[in-house]
């Protein structure tokens, strides 16, 4: 389990850097709506990026299966070149993931999803991740994960992926790598304490990215900030840059977490946790819009989700599952919190919200359901862990993936209802994906696509 440690105090300044970049550049790959209906019915939802097409970890389609094991109800399965825990992203027919094999090469696969057959595989980087003794300033990887834990972001015939060097790049379907950046190298080398997995996102011909590291202000004359970033789509330009304070200290800077899109107050906010402090940035130009500090806890994992104009996230390392009432600018007040829950939270699987409930599970396999509204406890239960991945949910159902392979699905209801518990031969890290009625389960040795017979509906 990782460590909390505190060393020094992190006060910075919020700057936005201008840079001389129009406008992302014209024509740029548009989202097609997902689910939109069409002369056949409503089309499946791509799987765009981590945590599905809102984000939220939540997916609309009928008739999945919650039956299987390591020898039945595979659509098909096909062995991966080494491993990564970034979750797949799918398009149409193209699924695509991120790996990092044994001779450190960083690569993109683009996989048939019909079939599983692997279409193609580019080499975007190399790196080799630094597994010893914990230095502050330095990227130690945690073992649980390697280069490979940022997922991959898919627009139309466009890939954008991320990996621990700081290497970002956007691809086209066929393959070619039309642009390539290295954080580390634009601005300064990464002191995240135990190796960088925040994933991507994108908006509107911006591939927005976040770092939350420790500013080592207490150990240098200048200080190493946190910041989010945006690049053009199509081109690679900088757009701005934005540095993000925070009164975190050293490891309490790290965070692991993905910023959330998603619409406040009738325009997209980017909502960002970790570093002690939660807060909202205009996507379009990386203006912060609000913050609210004082959320004290270590360094943070589990993303944020959103619902009905309120935030779900949680404090830091095993800190209280909050639920924080939107709108407004500057400066939010303490009271905006409206509810906590203290006991047995998740540290590294995010919050699920569905249908006025919020579910979430811990490390080692405490499973919870609370409502969203009062934050009170309508039950909890344990499995067996340990969990990384975030839960889904879909069909009234909760799939939670644990790290040896074992996904349980539990009625998503105020009372508990265990439906079934599949298990395959694989450790699974990455979150289930699901497009067309299939279920995709990302293993370290293997990729699943998990349907139900013809007829089943199991």
């Amino acid at each position: 389990m990782i460590p909390t440690r505190c060393f020094g105090l992190v006060m910075l300044a919020l700057t936005v850097v201008p840079t001389a970049c129009a406008p992302p550049a014209a024509p740029t790959p548009t989202l097609r709506p997902s689910g939109v209906k069409t002369a056949n019915g409503p089309s499946p939802a791509n799987w765009t990026q981590w945590r599905g097409p809102e984000g939220n970890s939540v997916s609309h389609e009928t008739g999945l299966a919650f039956h299987w094991s390591e020898t039945k109800g595979h659509q098909w399965k096909v062995p991966l070149p080494e491993w990564g825990n970034s979750t797949p992203a799918i398009w149409g027919n193209a699924l695509f993931l991120t790996s990092h094999t044994a001779d450190t090469k960083l690569i993109v696969l683009r996989l048939n999803r019909t079939t599983g057959k692997i279409e193609w595989i580019r080499e975007v980087g190399f790196g080799k991740p630094f597994r010893g003794k914990l230095r502050r300033g330095v990227q130690v990887f945690h073992r649980w994960h390697n280069m490979a834990s940022p997922s991959p972001v898919v627009r139309e015939n466009r890939v954008v992926v991320h990996f621990g060097t700081g290497t970002i790049a956007t691809l086209d379907f066929s393959g070619e790598i039309l642009w390539k950046r290295n954080l580390q190298q634009d601005h300064a080398p990464f002191t995240i304490w135990w190796g960088y997995a925040s994933s991507p996102v994108v908006h509107d011909g911006r591939v927005i990215t976040v770092c939350m590291q420790d500013s080592m202000a207490d150990q240098r004359k200048e200080s190493n900030p946190s910041y989010l970033v945006a690049h053009d789509l199509e081109t690679g330009d900088l757009l701005w840059k934005t540095l993000r304070p925070t009164q975190a200290r050293a490891e309490q800077c790290d965070a692991y977490t993905t910023p959330l899109l998603t619409t406040i107050d009738g325009r997209p906010q980017l909502i960002v946790m970790g570093a002690s402090q939660l807060d909202a940035y205009d996507p379009v130009d990386g203006r912060r819009l609000w913050f609210l500090p004082g959320l004290t806890g270590g360094r943070t994992v589990a993303s944020p989700t959103a619902a009905e104009g309120v935030i779900y996230a949680v404090r830091g390392f095993r800190g209280p599952l909050f639920a924080v009432q939107t709108g407004g600018r500057g400066r939010l007040p303490q009271n905006r919190v409206r509810w906590s829950h203290v006991r047995n939270t998740p540290d590294s699987c995010s919050p699920l919200f569905y249908r006025g409930l919020l579910f979430s599970v811990s490390d080692d396999g405490i499973v919870q359901c609370l409502d969203a509204t009062t934050g009170k406890l309508q039950w909890r239960t344990r499995l067996r862990g340990p969990f990384r991945a975030s839960p889904i949910v879909a069909e009234g159902r909760v799939y939670l993936a644990n790290s040896n392979g074992l996904c349980t699905v539990l009625a998503a209801e105020r009372k508990l209802k265990k439906l079934a518990a599949n298990k395959i031969g694989d450790y699974l890290m990455a979150s289930p994906v699901v497009y067309n009625g299939t279920i995709y389960l990302r293993g370290r040795k293997a990729m699943y696509a998990i349907k139900p017979r013809s007829g089943s509906g199991d």
